[in-house]
């Protein structure tokens, strides 16, 4: 059965590639109305109770963010179709939100409208959300959403310990001493994580925590945690990480 979609963006020409795109290469999806602006697609949510919307961010009057202030709840999917900056990427890629960049990749739209189909019991989407909005405003943020089996573990970041590579894989430590096994490689946390100041790729198979180190051995380059565990500090790394320590004014005559 179709999913019935919503497109708002306020320029017209994106509006009719967009909707080509879809009617080409996406035939799960059912356009029910495009509209050029937040106004009228409050009213055109409201009407057809859509599955999926595609909603660009930056618009006259009202932005993609201040139409979800016009619902109470968040029951259909949302897409994002933006051409933001690299922030904006994280901010997306934490919250678990589906974005597709402006111009569109058919791919990429075609992978969204994937992820989105498969996320429509509009699980924890407020949530998604809040993380997401958070991250605009601040340019940081303070959860991070982790797929797991059954959906989306949301993780404070003040919470994790250590990240380990596995393969394919990485495995997230938290501060309690439970481990999450996510299906994304360790590159894509250290690429989410490099604008926060506490994280640190020592080896190629570990990112930590720097306010979970205990003790820093610089003859062996390694580093002791909290809980016990040893991680190495790659020789070409080292220089970095004590920097890093300066940086953060964790360190006295190093």
């Amino acid at each position: 059965m179709p999913l019935n979609a919503i497109i708002i963006d306020d320029e017209e020409r994106a509006r009719n590639t967009l909707s080509s795109l879809l009617l080409s290469y996406c035939p799960g999806i059912n356009i029910v109305e495009a509209c050029s602006n937040v106004p009228d697609g409050v009213i055109a949510i409201n009407k057809h109770k859509p599955n999926v919307v595609f909603l660009d961010i930056e618009m006259p009057e009202y932005n993609g963010f201040e139409l979800l202030n016009f619902f109470r709840d968040i029951d259909f999917e949302i897409i994002f179709v933006t051409a933001y900056n690299e922030h904006a990427l994280k901010a997306f890629e934490v919250s678990a939100i589906d974005y597709v960049l402006k111009p569109v990749d058919i791919d990429k739209l075609k992978s969204a409208v994937e992820k989105a189909e498969k996320k429509l019991t509009g699980f924890d989407m407020q949530v998604r959300l809040d993380i997401l909005k958070e991250s605009f405003k601040t340019e940081q943020f303070n959860k991070i959403a982790l797929p797991v089996a059954d959906g989306l573990l949301f993780v404070e970041t003040s919470e994790i310990s250590y990240l380990e590579a596995d393969g394919a894989y990485t495995e997230v430590w938290l501060r309690n001493g439970s481990k999450i096994v996510v299906s994304k490689k360790l590159k894509f946390f250290e690429e989410v994580l490099d604008k926060r100041a506490n994280f640190f790729r020592s080896h190629r198979s570990y990112i930590v925590n720097i306010n979970f180190i205990k003790k820093y051995n610089k003859s062996d380059n390694a580093l002791t945690l909290d809980n016990g565990k040893t991680i190495i500090i790659s020789r070409d790394r080292k220089s970095d990480f004590e920097q890093q320590l300066k940086d953060n004014k964790l360190t006295v005559g190093l």
